[in-house]
């Protein structure tokens, strides 16, 4: 069942490749890999639930230690069972929702950038560290070239990790920046509830 992802950056997980894809910088949108991702996306929407739904077996398949960020699969061992839950759709569902949100901002970047930037903020709340953001992006692209047929190319391979590493970019600029509020939040309310030690002086 393996997939394999050419190139650098949004590699099936391993440590080389995530470094890779890190010492990269930040990704670049050409005007033409947005044209092909919009093309592309035509065909694929049209298959949302059942790419959600691989895109996440995929995922526990492969890096089973995902499931410790997602309460409700934590403890389901049968991947079968995963196929057919419908928690497991809905939440595939909302993955794909916000990547159709971001193929039609792709022409308003700044746009995107304010979605990505939210999304990135919620997965701290939600307890869902960075390094999990990538492992999604491999996973989509595995599941939607057997949809894709012979449409998919190495361009348009190329097209969608660059926008994976555009976006889980800036989600991680999102996660960091609301851990350094949270921080500065607590830091601030502990200094306030400690006793001012020169008004207890004798």
């Amino acid at each position: 069942m393996g997939c394999a992802i050419s190139g650098s950056g949004l590699t099936a997980g391993t440590q080389e490749s995530r470094n890779t894809e890190d010492a990269e910088g930040p990704a670049c949108l050409t005007p033409r890999h947005i044209h092909l991702i919009k093309e592309s996306w035509k065909v694929i929407q049209e298959d949302i639930a059942k790419v959600g739904i691989i895109m996440f077996v995929r995922l526990f398949e492969t890096h089973p230690e995902c499931k410790d960020v997602f309460f409700l699969f934590r403890d389901v061992q049968d991947l079968e069972r995963l196929r057919t839950s419908r928690e497991l759709r809905a939440h595939g569902l909302r993955v794909m929702s916000f990547i159709e949100k971001s193929v039609a901002r792709l022409d308003q970047l700044e746009r995107l950038q304010t979605l990505a930037l939210e999304l990135g903020k919620s997965h701290y709340r939600y307890n869902a560290p960075p390094k999990y953001y990538g492992y999604v992006g491999a996973e989509f692209i595995c599941a939607v070239q057997p949809i894709l047929k012979d449409r998919w190319t190495a361009e348009l391979e190329q097209a969608w990790k660059t926008l994976f590493q555009y976006v889980t970019g800036i989600m991680k600029d999102g996660y960091l920046e609301e851990e350094r509020t949270k921080r500065n939040l607590a830091s601030l309310t502990a200094t306030k509830e400690r006793p001012d030690k020169r008004n207890n002086m004798i």
